[in-house]
């Protein structure tokens, strides 16, 4: 089938660590497309959540085989916009290093601050091709985030309202001076994901906002000497127990702004 066969999507969901499908989609078509920088992370997957249309394509793969500085950021964006979509809601997990930002909290942050490094973080790369000077002074698109807090207050779920995204390389954890840096610079969340996704979204077009599930507290801003993947894992279990009611709480919320 053709990238242009699946009618008008309403909204794309990019599934970070701990969401790999969206459960309660209904009439699911799966489709995977070459793009013109190479494959995607998976299969995007499209079908109907209520009335409402919806794709989601898994991040890191559905089996999370991609570490976050092999993502093919660029295809995935690429191919969403190649399909119909607009919007872009990316799930993100993090460390929490602001006092608002505990374990198990959702934030919808407002800004973010690059520290990742050999991505490939524009589609100016190529020969020939226009080079964008985007503006990134908002890099969430502000009325979607809007949206987002709209649909959580009507779904009766708590979300941290701002805070600043800092952008690690990854897939290691950072140490605890490294953290103490980003807390001066201002961050407060922690993660692997957020750049180049975000400035590739804005160079396409797209609205774009994140919901940052916190998993953990990152180096030195908890009680624990150690952070483990059994309390990563717990901690986003119980966050993304909430993603899809929010989800179908902002379609409803988009449908009628």
């Amino acid at each position: 089938m053709s990238t242009h066969d699946y009618g008008s999507i309403e909204l794309a969901v990019i599934g970070g660590t701990g969401l790999y499908k969206l459960t309660m989609l209904e009439d699911e078509k799966a489709m995977t497309a070459a793009t013109p920088y190479g494959m995607p992370s998976g299969p995007v997957r499209i079908g109907l959540l209520g009335e409402h249309r919806i794709a989601f394509l898994a991040r890191h793969g559905e089996d999370h085989s991609l570490p976050p500085h092999k993502v093919n950021y660029r295809a995935n964006l690429w191919l969403l916009k190649e399909i119909g979509a607009t919007r872009v809601l990316a799930v993100n997990a993090v460390g929490g290093i602001g006092e608002r930002y505990a374990p198990r909290a959702i934030g919808i942050p407002d800004q973010i601050i690059d520290y990742t490094w050999g991505r490939v973080g524009t589609y100016c790369e190529e020969p020939g091709t226009d080079v964008l000077h985007v503006d990134m002074t908002e890099p969430y698109t502000p009325s979607l985030r809007a949206a987002l807090h709209a649909a959580a207050r009507d779904a009766g779920i708590a979300v941290v309202d701002g805070g600043c995204y800092g952008a690690t390389q990854g897939p290691r954890l950072e140490t605890k001076a490294e953290i103490a840096r980003l807390r001066r610079d201002g961050c407060d969340l922690v993660g692997m994901t957020g750049m180049p996704e975000a400035g590739l979204a804005r160079e396409l077009g797209l609205e774009y906002a994140s919901l940052a599930l916190v998993a953990n507290w990152a180096a030195g801003c908890g009680d624990a000497a150690e952070i483990t993947m059994k309390e990563v894992h717990t901690n986003l279990d119980q966050a993304t127990a909430r993603i899809p009611h929010l989800i179908a709480a902002l379609l409803q919320t988009l449908e009628h702004a």
